[in-house]
């Protein structure tokens, strides 16, 4: 005779289908077949243990908003606390491929071509400070920037960060897709389908998101910083989601809030 189950299974070909018939509907296109088990994977590969000080890569897209916040966040927790931040790019372009916004963002890849530029031919800390520099000239306010001002923002910060101003030819040429691509893939494959930017792995684990509004500063910074630690380190949690009612407040002091204050 035979036993019931005392743990009934779900149903993953159901799991499978229903999820695709969703991204579909959502995003257009159907996602490939086995995505869901190439997340898992990914995962379990990036899964390292948690250490006294946080890990943290940041993947940008330099036009995001979003995460030019995220990074400023990061900036203001780097100021008080022992954490180790990381930059990559990723590209917004290249995660809306066949969507219905690559057009869009077909139009806006020259910054992030730029990033990864920089990126491969100087490293990570000199990408984050053309990050930086270009976000202070793009994100005064929120806006819709022009491609004039994409332009000019991009070799202006790479000369304020000391870099060759002749890498801003990156932006028209494909010559740094691949890499680009590569960037991208990393970024979001541990993290899953439903996913833009700002994406954080921290302490091994891919999220999209923080989505924040504005800039923590002080100890607010601090203390949502160990709030998204905290659910960081849950196997189970996933999402928490809310509707934005307003535009992201995206200025920010370039001395941080407490300049002079801080050893």
């Amino acid at each position: 005779m035979t036993q019931p189950d005392p743990q009934p299974r779900s149903d993953l070909a159901l799991w499978e289908a229903a999820t695709t018939a969703y991204r579909k509907k959502v995003d257009g296109v159907a996602p490939p077949p086995g995505a869901n088990q190439r997340t898992e994977a990914a995962r379990a590969r990036l899964a390292v243990g948690r250490g006294p000080q946080p890990v943290v890569d940041l993947f940008v897209d330099p036009i995001c908003p979003y995460t030019w916040v995220a990074a400023c966040w990061l900036r203001e927790v780097g100021r008080r606390r022992p954490v180790d931040v990381r930059h990559h790019v990723m590209s917004l372009h290249l995660l809306n491929a066949g969507g219905v916004l690559e057009k869009r963002y077909a139009a806006m890849v020259g910054p992030s071509r730029v990033a990864t530029a920089v990126l491969q031919r100087h490293g990570g800390d000199a990408m984050r400070d053309w990050h930086a520099e270009f976000g202070h000239r793009i994100f005064d306010r929120w806006r819709y920037p022009s491609p004039r001002e994409y332009r000019a923002a991009t070799r202006e910060a790479l000369v304020a960060a000391g870099l060759p101003p002749g890498l801003a030819d990156a932006a028209r040429s494909d010559a740094y897709d691949d890499t680009l691509r590569q960037g991208t893939d990393e970024a979001i494959l541990p993290v899953g389908l439903d996913v833009g930017t700002p994406v954080i792995h921290l302490d091994g684990v891919a999220f999209f998101g923080p989505i924040l509004n504005s800039v923590p500063l002080g100890d607010a910074a601090l203390r949502l910083f160990d709030g998204v630690r905290l659910l960081a380190a849950s196997p189970d949690f996933f999402e928490l989601k809310r509707t934005r009612t307003s535009p992201p407040d995206v200025w920010y002091s370039r001395g941080g809030a407490h300049e002079g204050a801080l050893p």
